[in-house]
């Protein structure tokens, strides 16, 4: 395989020298995904449906603000991308000129981040002279599903979809691969937001929903009782869960400095049930007036070890048909963004080089 230069210019400039002098013979078809919607630099070499590479670059830097900061972030993406493609292009052995599309997330997400990775995909599509494939994030955790190493199991259609990160919680109807209709999401925050923002309360570090995952294994789930909310058909708000847990620990600190620290556990497995049970009401109900009994879950917030154990409890006593997608597939990755390219590689389904990051992005 070609070595080229880690700087940008030199890259394409010796990338398009390569190319005269090599020449095609596609057998297979070959997309390269790249993911930047957030703080994760990803990419992926997908095969005919198989994944050959899925390399992710996470940042670190935003721990020590509690959040994501969306400056450093494209700033990390931009020293990131040309390694992490490089790296996923040599982990697949395949040449870039051996490529026949390159796809890229172009929303929803932080415009400085998109704009890093529909950039680098835009130019790496002129300088190989393959199509340029756009995708949708929230519809790629969908489609993680159908990446052929997950499982020998795949969601028949139609089936509902329950798609769960920092930006987004929805019910989504899946007619087809992009045919989809989102039945219900969040009125405020998203899911993997309360998380963090009630993780951050109880002073624990960020990422702070795995955190509460990882502490309500040892806590008692009814020790504190928090309200869920009321709203119609398949909303989601989890705003007022975020204030209640802020007031109750405000007033049991003023009783007790400890109480947080003494509690911990308790606290965090009744944050964790609360939340659970607000997804699963919603997803049963969803289940029940549409009669569909097939259901996948996607999106960082379904890496919940309790909200696995939940759903899996739920498809063995009610005969729910469930698919949950392997660890590495429900953070931000982009073998899902691969296989969506994959799909629409199939279909036709091309951008142009007027394709433009879009951060607030609706699935339709």
């Amino acid at each position: 395989m070609a070595n080229f230069p880690s700087d940008g210019f030199s890259y394409f400039y010796n990338l398009k020298r390569y190319m005269l002098i090599q020449s095609k013979n596609k057998k297979v078809i070959r997309i390269l995904g790249i993911e930047s919607s957030c703080d994760e630099t990803a990419a992926s070499v997908i095969e005919n449906g198989k994944i050959l590479s899925n390399i992710v670059a996470s940042q670190d830097v935003h721990k020590e603000y509690g959040g994501v900061v969306p400056e450093l972030a494209s700033r990390a993406h931009q020293q990131n991308i040309v390694p992490v493609v490089d790296t996923a292009l040599k982990k697949a052995g395949i040449d870039p000129v051996d490529l026949d599309a390159v796809a890229v997330t172009e929303g929803p997400g932080l415009l400085g981040s998109l704009l890093v990775g529909v950039s680098f995909a835009k130019s790496l599509s002129l300088a190989l002279d393959i199509p340029l494939i756009g995708v949708h994030h929230m519809q790629a955790h969908i489609l993680a599903h159908f990446i052929r190493e997950t499982s020998d199991r795949l969601p028949g259609f139609p089936f509902l979809a329950m798609t769960l990160s920092g930006g987004h919680t929805q019910i989504v109807l899946v007619r087809d691969y992009f045919d989809m209709e989102v039945l219900g999401e969040t009125l405020d925050d998203a899911v993997g937001e309360a998380y963090d923002k009630i993780a951050q309360i109880m002073g624990l570090p960020y990422p702070g929903g795995p955190e509460i995952d990882r502490l309500a294994k040892e806590g008692n789930p009814e020790a504190f009782r928090f309200p869920v909310p009321k709203v119609q058909d398949y909303a989601f708000s989890f705003s007022g869960l975020k204030t209640a847990v802020l007031y109750f620990l405000q007033k049991k600190v003023k009783e007790n400095p400890g109480f947080i620290r003494e509690n911990m556990a308790d606290l965090a497995a009744s944050v964790q049930a609360t939340i659970i049970r607000i997804l699963m009401e919603k997803l049963k109900k969803a289940v029940k007036e549409t009669g569909i009994k097939s259901v996948a879950i996607g999106g960082g917030v379904s890496a919940n070890k309790g909200l696995r154990n939940a759903l899996l409890e739920w498809a063995e006593k009610d005969q729910i048909d469930i698919f949950i997608p392997p660890f590495e597939y429900t953070t931000d990755n982009a073998a899902m963004i691969a296989v969506a390219g994959y799909l629409k590689y199939l279909k036709g389904d091309f951008a142009g080089l007027d394709l433009i990051p879009k951060p607030r992005f609706p699935l339709h």
